[in-house]
């Protein structure tokens, strides 16, 4: 630690700005949303101006520094090797859905359903929206995907639309939180500086006993529901080829560049091969697919250079201070972790936002209290999902209702999510009983 890290003292009004963004962007999303009746209110909200304006107010903060110095400061959180990667891994990955497709993961929800009996269908989609989750890396584009299939099933069964709904939310909330291109894997490994297997490793034994019980209780509601026929469409196994390579690659520990580009080219040939869709289609997936991330990646730029200049103004140390006083010991440190992140997901509506504001200040608390990069990594990325998870006004309810056609509320759903709730009760074991007994 150098000289102006030891004098840099604690400064709670550094922490102006993050309120601010936070009083802007909820305020003005519940309004939209519950007042003024707009649907999907918290995502038309330009989150990236929203940053702006408390990284405008973050500059205006400590005028004993010049405005080039601070240029200079948050140059230097920007330029951080952990963000680059960070910003690179989220273009590849990108493309990556953007060559895959849709035409994937209905494959994998039609061949699960055909193969297993109908009385099983609720604990089917679970188990389908787990894989595709886990290998597209996305929970929403998961819920979209897999959804309307949920509809149908519910349509020609004995079980509930929100059975089967809960049932896709939850399998898509496992997968955010396991996959290896997931925008909030990333996110959690690169704040942490962790790799990503190391994360995964850790998350697998907070994850999946919850994955395991939720199959259970689903099946257990199903035994009383009078099924019919379920009809399957055609559908193409090839198409699970790249995905299957990516899942391999990254849990044996291969280079994520190395896992994505092989996954891509994998998805190219394939795509090409079977007339799925045509070259120049082609280059337009993968031009969206990269798109899709800019957001992402403008967010990760804004909040680089603000968390630098609210550490370099003494803010992190004032947070880190309070900290010490309500949370002691292990279990207290990585508790705090969790809430954390959990109190920036309910502010910001979005795990993978929430996951990046938190890290650089997770990161400190790692340090204090001795958590290891792949603890926190995986409490930050398993509580963003759990909060993301169940919030009434999150991107996957409000997606989940609109792909059902409207046929069911947040409220009906929310009963259902087993899966985020069990997750939440296997983190706080983890962290009571599992954590911190010896570092590595």
């Amino acid at each position: 630690m150098d000289q102006r890290e030891k004098k840099r003292k604690q400064n709670a009004a550094a922490l102006l700005p993050i309120l601010v963004f936070l009083a802007l962007y909820l305020g003005m999303g519940l309004i939209f949303e519950y007042r003024l009746g707009i649907e999907m209110a918290f995502y038309n909200i330009p989150i990236v101006v929203v940053f702006m304006v408390a990284l405008f107010v973050a500059c205006l903060q400590n005028r004993a520094l010049s405005f080039d110095a601070k240029l200079a400061v948050m140059a230097q959180g920007v330029g951080d090797k952990n963000i680059m990667t960070m910003i690179l891994i989220f273009l590849v990955a990108g493309v990556f859905v953007g060559v895959t497709g849709r035409s994937s993961a209905e494959a994998v929800a039609y061949f699960l359903l055909s193969v297993t009996p109908a009385w099983a269908s609720a604990a089917v989609l679970f188990i389908a929206a787990c894989f595709v989750s886990t290998a597209m890396g996305t929970s929403v584009g998961t819920i979209t995907l897999i959804t309307p299939i949920a509809a149908a099933v519910a349509n020609v069964s004995g079980f509930s639309l929100a059975l089967c709904v809960g049932s896709v939310m939850g399998g898509a909330m496992f997968g955010d939180n396991l996959s290896f291109i997931s925008d909030t894997t990333i996110a959690a490994c690169n704040t942490q500086g962790c790799a990503m297997r190391d994360k995964f490793r850790a998350n697998f034994k907070i994850a999946l006993p919850a994955a395991v019980v939720t199959l259970a209780v689903i099946l257990v509601r199903s035994l009383n529901a009078g099924v019919g026929a379920i009809d399957i469409p055609d559908y193409n196994l090839l198409l699970l080829i790249p995905y299957v390579l990516v899942l391999i690659g990254g849990i044996a520990g291969l280079n994520v560049f190395v896992v994505l580009i092989v996954g891509i080219l994998a998805g190219v040939a394939i795509v090409l091969l079977t007339g799925t869709i045509d070259f120049m289609g082609l280059l337009g997936g993968m031009g969206s697919g990269a798109a899709g991330m800019f957001e992402t990646i403008m967010v990760t730029i804004l909040v680089s250079a603000m968390c630098a200049l609210i550490r370099e103004f003494g803010g992190f140390e004032a947070l880190l201070a309070f900290i010490r006083r309500v949370f002691r010991g292990r279990v207290g440190g990585r508790l705090g972790v969790g809430l954390l992140v959990g109190a920036m997901d309910i502010a910001t509506a979005n795990n993978t936002v929430a996951i990046v504001m938190a890290g650089p200040i997770a990161k400190e608390i790692s340090e204090e209290y001795h958590i290891t990069p792949k603890e926190s990594a995986s409490l930050l990325d398993t509580f963003s999902c759990i909060f993301q998870g169940v919030i009434p006004y999150g991107a996957q309810m409000l997606v989940a209702i609109s792909a059902s056609g409207g046929a069911v509320s947040a409220f009906q759903i929310m009963p259902c999510l087993y899966y985020p709730y069990l997750l939440a009760a296997a983190s706080l074991v983890y962290i009571l009983v599992g954590a911190g007994k010896r570092r590595v």
